[in-house]
């Protein structure tokens, strides 16, 4: 009875060894079929879009400003407008398309002359200045002259670095108004208001100013550092210090123009 009793615990402990072997084996097949998914998962590769940290425009000519004493805006618009192809030089934009008012005095000595929103106050010869919606109608006057599509567009209160993203990245150059070598404005001279058109931003009678060292240039690049220019004043490619450059740009109201 002991011995029986014996061969019986034998094989009991035999069984469970054996038992136990399979579960081991069983519990291994499945691990290895069936991963943890959470451990061997990848993570989604994420592309980022990473803005150019330069551009230049290229074709854009530098007409130095020299018999237009005071057409910056005439020559930063031909300079455009020849970029695109069109047989324009600055003297005859001026004399043909051009929307001017004159600047003149009464018998009692009060200066009188245009908002400039709506025309060159003088003439480019011996005036003041235009800004960006008069000269934007000059400028649709001649498209309309060559039966074009195009359209000159005044543009106010975007960026300079904004202006870069949405145009010059594109190769479409942008005229902005600024000032000479982004020198501080001032003002220097002052009338009554007697020209105003749909662009106005003044009333006839109301005392307007303009301001010293007011410039037009052609914004045609950028990098890290600097903005680059068409400048008739320089007689060549400019470029200034980016912050500087947007302290001018605001100072003369964040003015535009881009033809599309």
């Amino acid at each position: 009875m002991k011995k029986n009793r014996t061969s019986i615990l034998r094989v009991a402990a035999v069984g469970y060894a054996a038992l136990l072997l399979i579960c081991i084996a069983v519990g291994l097949t499945v691990n290895h079929k069936k991963p943890n998914t959470e451990e061997t998962r990848k993570p989604a590769t994420v592309v980022e879009t990473v803005a150019p940290a330069a551009h230049m425009i290229e074709g854009v000519p530098v007409i130095a400003q020299q018999e237009l004493n005071s057409g910056c805006e005439t020559y930063a618009c031909t300079m455009l407008l020849q970029s695109m192809g069109f047989d324009i030089n600055e003297a005859d934009f001026a004399d043909q398309y051009l929307i001017c008012s004159a600047i003149f005095y009464d018998e009692a000595g009060t200066r009188y002359g245009p908002d400039m929103h709506s025309a060159f106050a003088g003439t480019v010869y011996n005036g003041y200045g235009i800004y960006a919606p008069a000269m934007a109608k000059s400028m649709n006057r001649f498209f309309s002259s060559e039966h074009s599509a195009l359209s000159a567009k005044a543009i106010e209160g975007v960026s300079l670095e904004t202006l870069c993203k949405s145009y010059i990245d594109r190769d479409i150059p942008v005229m902005v108004w600024a000032t000479v070598n982004m020198d501080e404005p001032y003002e220097k001279a002052s009338w009554v208001v007697s020209f105003v058109d749909e662009n106005a931003t003044a009333k006839e009678g109301d005392t307007v100013w303009w301001l010293q060292n007011e410039h037009c240039l052609v914004l045609i690049g950028y990098d890290e550092d600097e903005y680059y220019f068409a400048d008739s004043c320089a007689g060549a490619v400019s470029h200034f210090e980016k912050a500087l450059c947007q302290q001018r740009y605001e100072q003369l109201d964040t003015q535009a123009i881009v033809v599309q």
